[in-house]
């Protein structure tokens, strides 16, 4: 048994004609999507610009940062140093009045 292999040629004429009518919309059809993209967009960030973090990834992010944790003996003794130096004291004075110096 032969197969009869299908004619194309209507087929492609059809196609082209539809392009061809097409055609004269490609561009409003290409300003729809842009504009369309573009709303998307604009609606994306507004959603995302006004969400609210969660309790557990703020939870999560402050056991994270690592608090810095200064002895309490060390500070004792940095204040009996000041108590007991006329000098150290001066120094505590002056930069508490001028720290960018």
């Amino acid at each position: 048994m032969k197969t009869k292999k299908p004619d194309l040629r209507p087929l492609t004429a059809k196609v082209t004609q539809a392009l061809e009518k097409a055609q004269r919309f490609s561009f409003p059809l290409f300003l729809g999507l842009v504009i369309l993209l573009y709303g998307f967009i604009l609606l994306r960030i507004n959603s995302l610009s006004s969400l609210q973090p969660s309790a557990e990834s703020i939870n999560s992010q402050v056991k994270a940062a690592q608090v810095p944790h200064i002895d309490q003996k060390t500070v004792e003794q940095l204040e009996s140093l000041q108590n007991n130096s006329v000098n150290v004291q001066a120094l505590f004075n002056e930069a508490r009045s001028n720290p960018f110096q």
